[in-house]
């Protein structure tokens, strides 16, 4: 007899163990029996509530997703634009969003998408949102706010880039600083 409840309790343990192997690894070169040794449970059941390890990985970058949506809203309302600008920022490096095996789980989602559909999808929804919500915030701030927020973009993209290439614990401060410096720059 199954219990009751403890499919999202074991899909939440799989979602993390995912998360963790991948930025160990840095790669997503892990195994379905590893993930599932992770979150305390059989590969089999890991295999049943998911079907596939890139379905475990899409599962963890939905909620990797999910959060940092959380994180945008949560700083978004009453602020002004230059209050909403910042929020976003700090949002994309709050500290749920910006741990080394997150930010390895961005990577490597970046890599996925080229070869997977679903990934691929996701990763333009996630593009479209940032750029949509940068470009609300920088109107009436700058006179070029699209060309403003694709830099922004790529900018916040390259800051995660480097982190999780560079040894040791991600700093959220310098890479909240680099990006707030260009903005200083760019709203001159």
């Amino acid at each position: 007899m199954p219990k009751l409840g403890a499919e999202p309790i074991r899909k939440a343990a799989l979602i993390n163990a995912a998360i963790f192997e991948v930025g160990m690894a840095g790669s997503l070169d892990v195994t379905v029996a590893q993930i599932a040794r992770r979150a305390g449970m059989s590969p089999a059941l890991a295999h049943h509530y998911f079907g596939s390890k890139e379905k475990i990985f899409l599962a963890a970058m939905r909620y990797i997703l999910r959060t940092y949506g959380q994180s945008v809203r949560d700083v978004l309302p009453g602020r002004g634009a230059r209050g909403r600008l910042d929020g976003i920022v700090k949002a994309s490096f709050a500290p749920q969003n910006f741990q080394r095996e997150t930010v390895s789980a961005w990577l490597n989602f970046y890599a996925l998408s080229f070869v997977n559909k679903d990934a691929g999808r996701l990763l333009r929804v996630y593009h479209q949102r940032l750029r949509s919500n940068l470009i609300v915030a920088l109107r009436g701030l700058t006179d070029h706010p699209e060309r403003t927020a694709d830099t922004l973009g790529a900018l916040i993209d390259g800051v995660y880039l480097r982190a999780v290439l560079t040894p040791g614990p991600t700093d959220a401060t310098d890479a909240e600083n680099t990006i707030m410096s260009y903005l200083e720059e760019a709203l001159a």
